[in-house]
C-alpha cells in the first residue's frame, strides 16, 4: 500500500463522532421502541438533536472543502453505487435526526439536551398530556423517522462493506486516510 494523505482532522473526526453517534442511536431506538423504554427517549433525544448539529456543520464542511478523490481503481458502477451511498448517508445524518426533532417538538413534547430546554413541552395543564403543536409535522416526523431507519441500517451495512473492500482487497488507504486516529 502506498503512503496515502489523511484527510483533514476536523474530516476524521466529524466522520468517527457522527458515525458512532449515528449507529449508537439507532441501536438504542430500535432497542426503545422494541421494549418500549420510555425512560430512554430524553438522552436519545438530546444526543440526537446534537447529532443534528455535529451533521451540519459536517455538512457545510464538506461542501467548503470538496469531496475526497477516490483511490484506487475502480468501475464506473463502482464510482456511482459509492458516491450514491455517499450522499445517503451524509444527508442521512442531518434528516435523520431533524425528523426526531419534528416528531418531538411538532408532537408537543419539546425538546431539551441535558436539561437545557431548546424547545419547551406543550402540556395540556387540565389533563397533563402533550398536545401537539402540529400534528402534520410530528406524523411527518414520525413517519420519516420510522422509514429512514431500514434506509440508513442498509447504507451503513454497504459502507462498512465498501471501506473493508477498499481496505483488504484493494488495499488503496480509502480506510487509513478517514482513521480519527492518527
Amino acid at each position: 500500500m502506498e503512503h496515502v494523505q489523511l484527510l483533514s482532522k476536523t474530516s476524521r473526526i466529524l466522520h468517527a463522532v457522527i458515525a458512532f453517534a449515528m449507529v449508537a442511536l439507532l441501536a438504542v431506538g430500535i432497542y426503545m421502541e422494541e421494549f418500549e423504554v420510555f425512560a430512554l427517549y430524553d438522552i436519545h433525544k438530546a444526543f440526537g438533536a446534537i447529532v443534528l448539529v455535529l451533521a451540519v456543520i459536517r455538512v457545510v464542511w464538506r461542501i467548503s472543502k470538496g469531496w475526497p478523490t477516490a483511490l484506487g481503481h475502480a468501475s464506473k458502477v463502482q464510482l456511482l453505487v459509492a458516491k450514491a451511498i455517499h450522499w445517503i448517508l451524509i444527508l442521512a445524518t442531518v434528516v435523520y435526526p431533524l425528523s426526531g426533532v419534528m416528531m418531538s417538538v411538532g408532537g408537543g413534547h419539546g425538546l431539551s439536551i441535558f436539561g437545557w430546554v431548546v424547545v419547551p413541552e406543550n402540556i395540556d395543564a387540565a389533563t397533563g398530556e402533550a398536545v401537539a403543536l402540529n400534528e402534520m409535522i410530528a406524523g411527518l416526523g414520525h413517519n420519516l423517522h420510522g422509514t429512514l431507519t431500514y434506509f440508513v441500517i442498509g447504507a451503513i451495512l454497504l459502507h462498512v462493506v465498501g471501506a473493508l473492500k477498499h481496505h483488504m482487497i484493494d488495499k488503496d488507504g480509502t480506510l487509513t486516510r478517514m482513521s480519527p486516529l492518527k
